[in-house]
């Protein structure tokens, strides 16, 4: 390429520029940028004449090329000659100053460049700077600006002319006036002093070693005098800061003695800024410098200004830090770095300024203080050393502060501490013990939000931050091993600690472990008189006691069991933490239970760490820790649910088997006993603790301590009771003389005795509190019952248990027994009660053992049953009660009738009447009631042993019948369900001697069996169990065995699950089921009570029962037909007048069976009455039309009279609705829509299969033109008058359309006759829709014959003979049908376009895939040769509908006889070619149907015959590459991707300018907008490959361009250009041209596609290509493109403009 066209090329590029899209702007300096790749030289010699030309050219322009520039020279320093450089300086130093105000975008890009070229060519920079940069004048700002960046860029080549700068610099800072000048300055002296600073420090690589600082110290400080008296005094804000950021690095490069003597004004003045200024980062880095310099000299004006220094600087580090404000945090790290400055050098003065600053009360300055605190002892270790008890004793008032962040920063500081030996000195400890503190902080409730004045910091940020320091400085200092061993142990009995338990094992577990390696078997623990720390005894207690609640932090203990049992992960892990510790102080607890615990505790610390809390199974992890012994477990399981996590702490005490041992210990839980008052679930547990400790102690501690229990127990604590009972119980396995002897003496003492007189009933103790503590002791007496050997408890049951709870509950005012009303002591007597009861059931010898109390304590607990609200639960006593009731029912004597009566009816009035619980879970009182109704259950079946006869069974039903027919739901699922557990259990347990008549059969299960249907699912289940059983109970009565099973009663069970179902039909149907079973079975004699049953239970409440009630009596009536045969009439009346006067299911069901009897005698008749029904049907004539399908035979008489009814009446009439109408209305007879709409209802029945398989060709046939005569006709006028009518009366009425009715009977008769594929079909592809519409009629006919053809081709040849018939009609509308489902398509899978009328019905015949003529089912059933002889007769057709149509079918052969194709070639592709050349189609939708076929035809006729035609179609179908219609487009490429498939062979040559030509076009339409386009260039474009002859661009095809695959359009068409210039370089010249064509196309896409194509080929192309290309065209095309609307146009024609630098 010439010189003169890499200018208009670069010229191109640039007057690109100018577009208003920054995205276009920036591919602009891309293209630019890449053009500089190859041609810095040029580029940038183009860049700088068209800036030099285009003096107008805006500023933001101008940037873009000129950031173009410096990305060139950066890239291409090196290849840059010293003319091109300096054009460059001179025209950027010409930018940078050719306006005198500051344009930052434009000035900064251009002084970018300066830089960029001064890293190679400093000299000609720094020339041209400094010629605009002469004495005596103020230069241009951007000129200082570029001096200080290049003092910066390039550190070396900038400090040897310095000297000379600032000389020439100094002069010109007292002629500057205005601010933005004098920042200029002050920056430019900033650079420069830093960039002379960084030369110094590296001189060892600098050009010129010598240089040293004094040579600037002169210029600097006369720099230094200005700026700091003149500029900072009398400047705006930012020349000041300004200035104060330049003094900085200056301070470093004065002379000695001046920086001396300037810091008395220099440090007051930059003080002074932070006043002034809210940004002080600045300040505070040029202060640190200052700081740092002064230093360096050993100035003592420091001395001086040392508090003012310290006081600006603590007031810099008491600003809130916020997280937000990077500029903050910045500063405090250079305000530290200030401290550590002075911290250096006076560390004396420091302390002395900031130790009192710890005692002022103020947040932030405390936290400041103990934030700088923390830095200077780590960062001035050193000078610190000696100041380490100064420090330590400063520190009391902030351990005391109670602020978080105050908090937070002491933690910090005594981290730091740690570190450096702080702690180890004299009140080092109480540091610790201040991490202690924190780490037990609790979590409050809700994170504080920021205030206005100061932020917040929730508590466990700072817990947080304690637990980790102390475990680090447990672990990683290991000085502090002497400090915290064994400091740490006093902190773990104290309640205040409680939370800080986690951390505290932790580290207690780590230095035991640490000095265990260093010391052999020594005691860890050594006391040598250490008073403070803990006993073995209260470690102990301390680790079994931790934390009994994972939600309340107040609480302080939790027992380890419970925290390692039930809620082993509560507490930061402090159960898993508490083992362990645990574990390693074994010795030190006792001796011998080191080999128990060292076994035993890793087990269970294993099986923590396999779970987590959410997958822990408690059960399995509570087999896991507890020891039980065999003989307990009876007893255990009677007891508190807890008292079983206490078997840890038992089979500890075995294994040590120590009395005095467990004797402190035993003291030593009792002193901890009123630690927990507040806190009653830990301090219940610690009592159960006791009660295990003292069954391991001798008799004389055990009556001591129960006694000092009894004495000291809190009573008026209710939650207290249950801990103290089993307290009792535990020790009285053990001890069991012990326990009630101190039990009785409390009793018998003065602490419950009343005064006598009733004037004095209130001078001794309330009423109350004496109920408290005879409600304790009851309890106490139950537990004892529960855990005591049961040897030894029936004999002292009665005498010492019951006898002393009688007398707890009861009290006697003036000789009168008196029973209290306060419902806590009847729980705990109920309680009681139950457990003393179960306790002598479990005995061995229960069964012999004779209550004597039994019929009292029956009474007892009726009593409080029936004293309960009735409705709810609100306490257990109606459970508890009715344990005790059960386990008393038991033993005996046997109770009186009466009582049982009262016992059942009062049990039962207590519990069905409760009220459900709303479904939201579990909740406490559902689970309580379902408790409550397992124990009813118990307590019937108990009572029910008592007299195992039907008589029993009979009065046992007879109390739940009222509440079987409740009419509440819930009192009838809870009734049916006691009586099947009542009947089951009856029959387990039934005794037959000898047969018994079960009188009462047919009763029981007329009351259970309409509950079958019930609306509540569970009663239906109930209510078949209970059926089961009666029906078992009969056969039982009757002789056979108890293991004899029925195959009928046995079917009852199956049908369980039909009953389950929702949907109405399924139940009743197992209803019916369910009452075939019974009538199997029913007793003869049985069967009128039952029916007489049933019929009253058709006045059910649950009408779901009572249309069960109608089932079972209509298959009792079908089973017994013969015993009501002269009731029919009757019946038939019955059936009039039911449907007038009632909607009810299950009456329109017995109307059904009745009409269908009717029908089997008198068909005619019956069909003849109900078309005269009014139309449309109603629903209950549907019902009853649908009952006529039941038996095949009548089914089949009905449709044959249904379908003459259709086919030989006048299907419509033509009347003119208006005088001036040109077109007379259509308007349907009623007799045949009547019929039709009848057809439909019977096919719609399951039962009418076979009638329909028997007619299917003749309704098929009939129906199909039933509805192509009535599309469009409407209702019969007296239908249109009836919808009027309801329409202004306001009513609802269903309207009745004939097309519609035909179509939904056609449909019924194909999915009766099997053909559900069909419907289905159908369904999805929209057809039955386009059915009903005239403008759809034509492709839904077509549809449906596909659907016909694939899924019931077998019935085909019976339909195609009755359609023959119909193709010669006089009806155009019928020649369409015939025609079109001859025809028979089925619709492709792929979508197409959506187009208006004809032409979307023509393109979706065209896509469509045939299923007649493209299946073998033609071929099968030997009817091709008839069908093809049809089509070709209609070719001459006039209707084009009709032509179209046979054109789709000709071209079917080829799917489904591909055989027969050769036969027809020659007439099969006339017709097609002229389908082609049609031309009475406008929108030629005919040739596109021609195109389709031809697509079809092309593998398959015969070689010869196509080689004929090949290149006549293949010009034909060009024209429609382009063409405006996507489906014209798609057909016709596709079918050249054909006709190259075709061509391979003699005709290849022939047509590879065919090719050639098409090959631009099919790569540009790969970005068409349409989908089936792109589908058919791929398929096209794999077929022409191979036509090339070139097997490396078909290999390009085939892979990129395979169907499903994503491609990258880029990268195919940058190969395809690639393989077409190295194998058809003689092709560029035409490629470029027919692209060219398309850069005027009118989608978006191809338009932009067209320069890539462009851009591509010119990349790939040779030298000696170049003639062919027409480089004036070229550009001017692409110039245009440049102002193309559509920008992603724009960017590609700038991508290829700069692809076109290959010509240069």
């Amino acid at each position: 390429m010439s010189e003169t066209y890499a200018k208009r090329l670069s010229a191109i590029l640039l007057d690109a520029v100018t577009d208003k899209d920054p995205q276009m702007q920036e591919q602009v300096c891309g293209a630019l940028c890449d053009f500089g790749e190859s041609k810095p030289a040029e580029v940038l010699s183009a860049c700088e004449e068209h800036l030099r030309l285009h003096e107008k050219l805006a500023h933001p322009y101008r940037t873009i090329i000129l950031r173009a520039m410096e990305i060139v020279v950066s890239n291409h320093i090196s290849e840059l000659d010293k003319d091109t450089a300096r054009a460059i300086i001179l025209l950027a130093s010409n930018e940078m100053t050719k306006v005198k105000e500051l344009v930052s975008d434009w000035q900064q890009a251009a002084s970018s460049v300066l830089v960029a070229v001064g890293r190679r060519f400093i000299s000609s920079v720094m020339e041209e700077l400094l010629s605009k940069f002469q004495p005596g004048l103020l230069p241009h700002p951007c000129t200082v600006h570029t001096l200080a960046s290049l003092s910066v860029s390039n550190v070396f080549g900038v400090v040897p002319f310095l000297t000379s700068i600032l000389s020439t610099m100094l002069p010109m800072l007292g002629a500057a006036k205005h601010d933005s000048m004098k920042v200029v300055f002050c920056c430019a002296l900033q650079r420069f002093s830093e960039s002379i600073l960084e030369y110094l420090a590296n001189l060892d690589q600098a050009p010129d070693p010598t240089v040293r600082k004094d040579a600037f110290a002169s210029d600097i400080f006369g720099a230094y005098d200005i700026l700091f008296h003149q500029w900072l005094q009398s400047g705006g804000a930012k020349l000041r800061l300004a200035v104060v950021e330049a003094l900085g690095p200056m301070s470093h490069l004065l002379p000695s003695e001046k920086l001396e003597e300037q810091l008395p004004k220099l440090l007051p003045r930059v003080l002074a800024f932070y006043k002034k200024h809210t940004e002080t980062v600045h300040v505070s880095k040029s202060l640190g410098q200052i700081l740092e310099a002064a230093v360096s000299v050993g100035s003592r004006t420091l001395d001086i200004h040392l508090n003012s220094l310290l006081a600006a600087l603590h007031a810099q580090i008491c600003v809130p830090v916020e997280s937000s404000s990077p500029l903050v945090m910045s500063n405090q790290k250079e305000v530290l770095r200030c401290f550590t400055v002075l911290a250096c050098c006076s560390p004396d003065r420091l302390l002395a300024f900031l130790l009192p600053k710890l005692d002022t009360s103020n947040e932030r300055t405390r936290v400041g203080t103990l934030q700088v605190l923390r830095h200077v002892i780590n960062a001035a270790a050193a000078q610190m050393e000696v100041k380490k008890p100064v420090i330590l004793s400063s520190m009391k008032l902030p351990l005391l502060d109670t602020n978080n962040k105050v908090k937070r920063a002491v933690v910090q500081v005594v981290s730091a501490m740690a570190h450096h030996g702080y702690l180890e000195q004299p009140g080092g400890k109480a540091m610790v013990e201040y991490i202690v503190q924190q780490c037990a902080l609790p979590p409050e409730a809700e994170i504080q939000k920021l205030g206005a004045d100061s932020e917040a910091l929730a508590a466990d940020s700072v817990r947080a931050i304690s637990v980790s320091t102390l475990y680090l400085v447990s672990t990683t200092v290991d000085r502090m091993g002497e400090v915290l061993w064994p400091y740490l142990l006093e902190f773990l009995v104290p309640i205040r600690f409680t939370r800080a338990l986690s951390p505290l094992c932790r580290s207690l577990v780590h230095l035991a472990q640490k000095r265990q390696e260093a010391g052999a078997h020594a005691p860890l623990i050594q006391y040598n008189g250490n008073v403070h720390l803990p006993s073995p005894y209260a470690i102990t207690t301390r680790l079994l006691v931790e934390h009994c609640g994972p939600g309340r932090w107040w609480r302080p203990q939790l027992c380890l069991l419970q925290a390692v049992s039930s809620h082993p992960y509560v507490g930061d892990g402090r159960g898993a933490a508490s083992l362990r510790l645990l574990n390693v102080l074994h010795q030190d607890i006792h001796p011998a239970l080191g080999q128990r615990w060292v076994t035993a505790i890793p087990l269970l610390l294993e099986h923590l760490d396999e779970y987590s809390e959410e997958t822990l199974s408690q059960k399995e992890w509570e087999e896991k820790l507890l020891v039980v012994r065999e003989e307990e477990k009876t007893r255990v399981s009677l007891l508190w649910e807890q008292e079983e996590k206490t078997r840890f702490l038992r089979d500890s005490l075995a294994v040590v088997s120590d009395n005095t041992w467990v004797c402190h210990l035993t003291l030593e839980m009792c002193k901890q006993l009123p630690n927990y008052n507040g806190t009653p679930l830990e301090k219940n547990f610690l009592y159960k603790c006791v009660g295990t400790t003292l069954g391991a102690a001798s008799s004389k501690v055990v009556r001591k301590h129960l006694r000092e229990l009894l004495e000291t127990a809190r009573y008026q604590e209710e939650r207290e009771h249950e801990g103290l009972a089993c307290c009792f119980g535990i020790c009285a396995i053990s001890h069991l003389d012990d326990t009630l002897a101190q039990l009785d003496d409390f009793v018998k003492s003065d602490v419950l005795r009343k005064s006598a007189g009733i004037f004095n009933l209130f001078k001794n103790r309330s009423e109350s509190e004496a109920n408290k503590v005879r409600s304790a002791l009851i309890l106490c007496y139950g537990h004892v019952a529960a855990g005591a050997p049961r040897e030894l408890l029936l004999a002292r049951v009665e005498a010492d248990l019951f006898w002393n709870m009688s007398e707890c509950f009861s009290t006697k005012v003036l000789g009168i027994k008196v029973e209290t009303q306060d419902p806590a002591l009847r729980l705990s007597l109920v309680q009681s009660v139950c457990m003393a009861t179960q306790a002598i059931c479990s005995s061995a010898h229960s069964s012999s053992f004779h209550l004597s109390r039994k019929a009292e304590l029956v009474a007892q607990m009726v009593e409080f049953i029936r004293a309960e609200p009735p409705d709810s639960l609100k306490t257990p006593i109606w459970k508890k009660a009715m344990l005790a009731c059960t386990y008393l029912v038991t033993l005996e004597p046997a109770l009186e009738e009466q009582v049982q009566a009262d016992l059942i009816h009062s049990c039962l009035h207590r519990v069905m009447a409760v009220l459900p619980e709303p479904e939201e879970g579990d909740s406490p009182q559902e689970s309580l009631y379902l408790d409550t109704v397992q124990v009813l259950k118990d307590l019937l079946t108990s009572l029910l042993l008592w007299n195992m006869t039907p008589l029993g069974l009979q009065v046992m039903l007879e109390h739940l019948s009222p509440w079987i027919k409740s009419p509440r739901g819930h009192e009838r699922v809870r009734a049916v369900g006691l009586s099947a557990c009542l009947l089951q259990f009856f029959l387990q347990h039934l005794q037959i001697s000898a047969l018994v008549p079960f009188h009462n059969l047919g009763l029981l299960i007329g009351l259970f069996s309409p509950r079958c249907a019930d609306l509540w699912p569970a009663t239906r289940r109930e209510a078949v169990s209970c059926i089961h059983s009666l029906l078992y109970l009969q056969l039982t009565c009757v002789g056979f065995s108890r293991d004899y099973q029925d195959d009928v009663a046995e079917q009852l069970l199956s049908l369980k699950d039909g009953l389950v179902h929702p949907d109405p039909a399924i139940l009743f149907h197992t209803c019916h089921s369910i009452a075939q079973l019974i009538a199997k079975r029913l007793p003869p004699d049985q069967l009128i009570n039952l029916l007489l049953t049933l019929f009253e239970s058709l006045g059910d409440p649950d009408k779901n029962c009572s249309r069960a009630a109608s089932v079972m009596i209509n298959c009792l009536l079908k089973e017994r037909g013969n015993m009501l045969q002269e009731k029919v009439p009757e019946i038939v009346s019955v059936l009039r007048s039911k449907l007038q006067e009632t909607q009810e299911e299950h009456i329109l069901q017995a109307a059904q069976h009745s009409v269908f009897a009717l029908a089997t005698h008198h068909c005619a008749s019956v069909v003849s009455n109900l078309l005269g029904s009014p139309l449309p049907f109603d629903s209950h004539t549907c019902t009853l039309w649908r009952a006529l399908a039941l038996e095949p035979g009548l089914a089949a008489q009905v449709l044959g009279l249904l379908l003459e009814k259709i086919s030989k009446d006048v299907l419509f009439e033509e009347s003119q609705a208006f005088l001036l109408s040109s077109t007379p209305d259509r308007v349907a007879t009623l007799l045949p829509l009547a019929a039709t709409c009848a057809l439909h209802e019977v096919a719609s029945a399951p039962a009418s299969g076979p009638a329909v398989l028997e007619l299917y060709p003749q309704l098929f046939v009939a129906l199909l033109l039933r509805v192509s005569c009535t599309v469009g006709v409407q209702p019969p006028r007296q239908l249109q008058a009836k919808e009027r009518r309801s329409a202004s009366s306001g009513l609802a009425s269903r309207s009745l359309e004939p097309c519609s009715s035909a179509v939904d009977a056609l449909q019924a008769v194909l999915v009766r006759g099997g053909n559900e594929d069909v419907v289905q079909c159908m369904e999805l592809d929209g057809g039955w829709q386009l059915l009903r519409t005239s403008a759809g009629h034509e492709e839904g006919v077509t549809r449906l014959a596909s659907a016909m053809a694939k899924f019931a081709g077998p019935r085909l040849p019976l339909v195609m003979k009755l359609l023959f018939t119909t193709q010669s009609s006089m009806y155009e509308v019928q020649r369409v049908t015939s025609t079109a489902f001859l025809a028979e398509p089925c619709p492709l899978s792929d979508q197409g376009p959506v187009l208006p009328g004809a032409l979307g019905r023509v393109w979706w015949s065209a896509r469509l895939c045939p299923q007649l003529l493209s299946s073998n089912v033609v071929n099968d059933l030997m009817l091709l040769e008839s069908l093809l002889y049809n089509l070709m007769a209609r070719q001459k057709d006039t209707s084009a509908r009709v032509r179209r149509l046979v054109l789709h079918g000709l071209a079917n052969i080829t799917l489904g006889s591909p055989d027969k194709v050769q036969t027809h070639s020659p007439q099969l592709l006339t017709a097609m070619i002229g389908g082609l050349d049609d031309g009475d189609d406008p929108h030629s939708l005919v040739a596109l149907e021609a195109m389709v076929g031809l697509a079809r035809l092309m593998d398959l006729v015969d070689a010869w015959d196509l080689h004929a035609v090949l290149l006549h179609i293949a010009v034909r179908i060009r024209p429609f590459f382009d063409s405006e219609r996507m489906e014209l487009r798609s057909v016709s490429i596709g079918l050249f991707g054909h006709l190259n498939k075709a061509c391979r062979g003699d005709c290849k040559d022939v047509f590879l300018e065919q090719v050639v030509g098409g090959l631009v076009p099919l790569l540009l339409h790969l970005r068409d907008p349409h989908a089936p386009v792109v589908t058919a260039c791929r398929f096209a474009l794999r077929m022409c490959g191979p036509n090339l002859e070139c097997e490396e661009l078909a290999a390009v095809f085939q892979r990129h361009l395979q169907e499903g695959h994503d491609l990258h359009f880029g990268e195919f068409l940058n190969t395809t250009c690639k393989h077409l210039m190295r194998h058809f370089p003689d092709l560029l010249g035409r490629l470029l041209s027919t692209s060219l064509f398309y850069y005027k196309s009118s989608w978006e896409d191809v338009r932009a596609a067209a320069p890539m194509l462009t851009g591509f080929l010119v990349l790939h192309m040779e030298a000696e290509q170049r003639p062919q290309v027409d480089l004036e065209q070229l550009l001017t095309a692409l110039q245009l493109l440049l102002k193309d609307p559509a920008l992603k146009v724009r960017l590609k024609a700038v991508k290829t403009l700069g692809r076109l630098v290959k010509f240069a």
